[in-house]
């Protein structure tokens, strides 16, 4: 080959190349400006099971596993960041990884004792409730000039317990929304709301400001919201009871609880999310797990239980700086038994997600490995917001045309 051909070939390379570079640069810029005509966010938070559980061939929720799953994207390496309950809702809406406390659900509704923040946006310290400094999706949310609601299922049935608007016990009290009360000729329904599953109560940026009552209401408001566009809100956390969830079972109240209540109530409620006019002009509702259930449980005697989590995780999630090594154990009392956790690793484990929009394709199915602080970029990426703590980190992939099959 002649020196002329051979430059004339390096030089078609060379720009074949860079037209693959720009195309491929301009379509993730297309796709991102597809995602932003997103602008009505749902999300449905359930709770404690193992992805193989809710979407295997014997599943209790075929309504979730089957129905739902067949209309819209079936997201099945979906991940929970922690154990217990309460660290993985504050990783959704903050990007904060646990603390001691956080991670064992805040028996003790206590402040949060900051010693300093880290170069990539986490708070050191003890303690639940963060201050005010350290900042959520609702206020990045707020400041864009975009609305957000929380709906909490039974909060307020019992005003001894919690208020019915921005419900949270008294700061350094012990938290009497951890276990179920039944109805009874003083509280008709019962109250089954649980605190630590309602993650906006655990910042003094929102439980300090007036936005609270007006934003954080008992999950029978959705239905009137949703009644026009103009009333529901750009993002909204819809956190069922400790019934409907799946968390108990049996409830107590009698229902089944398990699988089976959260199967019901999302036989109720998405419907209704999903025939509103908000939704089918430009929603997103995602439908996740707070954590998987235990890896192993046994019972050393009738008053002392033994869980075993496996703790794993995806999407190079970090342990952050306030839990220390692993393997950890812990021991609490609930209801008189002694229940001794025993954590391998610090994540939540791989539970699954469905998720429902005018622009994902019935019967998509993504293998993409996603967590909750995906979801928070995610999110943030919809609304064009900056990304809050581990939602930033390096790498961390939010959601994509693996799911948004029909932007």
């Amino acid at each position: 080959m002649s020196q002329r051909s051979w430059m004339r070939a390096a030089f078609a390379t060379i720009f074949a190349a860079l037209i693959a570079v720009i195309v491929a640069a301009c379509g993730s810029t297309v796709h991102t400006a597809g995602q932003q005509q997103i602008r009505h966010v749902f999300v449905i938070t359930l709770e404690n099971e193992n992805y193989a559980t809710t979407f295997g061939s014997s599943t209790k929720a075929p309504y979730l596993a089957q129905t739902l799953a067949g209309q819209g994207a079936l997201v099945q390496q979906y991940y929970g960041t922690g154990h217990v309950s309460l660290d993985n809702y504050i990783s959704m809406i903050s990007g904060q990884s646990p603390t001691v406390d956080t991670d064992n659900d805040c028996i003790t509704f206590s402040d949060f004792k900051l010693t300093g923040m880290t170069s990539d946006g986490q708070a050191a310290g003890t303690g639940c409730v963060y201050p005010a400094s350290v900042k959520t999706l609702p206020d990045q949310l707020k400041a864009a000039g975009y609305t957000w609601k929380g709906y909490e299922g039974d909060m307020g049935n019992d005003p001894s317990r919690e208020a019915a608007t921005c419900g949270h016990p008294t700061l350094d009290t012990t938290d009497m929304t951890q276990s179920a009360e039944a109805p009874s000729s003083a509280v008709p329904l019962g109250d089954q709301y649980a605190t630590r599953h309602n993650p906006f109560m655990y910042f003094h940026s929102i439980i300090d400001s007036s936005d609270c009552a007006q934003n954080v209401v008992n999950l029978d408001k959705l239905t009137t919201d949703l009644q026009s566009i103009s009333t529901t809100a750009n993002f909204n956390l819809i956190t069922p009871n400790l019934c409907d969830d799946g968390h108990d079972a049996p409830c107590v109240n009698g229902a089944a609880g398990g699988l089976t209540s959260a199967n019901d109530f999302l036989k109720k409620w998405v419907p209704l999310i999903t025939a509103s006019a908000a939704f089918k002009q430009d929603g997103l509702l995602i439908i996740n797990f707070d954590e998987s259930s235990y890896a192993t449980v046994s019972q050393p005697s009738a008053t002392e239980e033994d869980l075993i989590f496996s703790g794993a995780t995806c999407c190079s999630q970090q342990v952050g700086p306030n839990l220390g090594t692993f393997p950890q154990t812990a021991s609490l009392t609930y209801k008189g038994i002694t229940i001794n956790l025993t954590k391998q690793s610090y994540g939540g484990d791989q539970t699954g997600a469905v998720m429902l929009s005018p622009f994902i394709k019935a019967g998509t199915v993504s293998t993409v490995a996603y967590n909750h602080y995906s979801m928070l970029k995610s999110i943030e990426d919809i609304f064009g917001l900056d990304h809050l703590g581990y939602a930033a980190q390096a790498g961390l992939q939010g959601f994509g045309n693996d799911i948004f099959t029909a932007l």
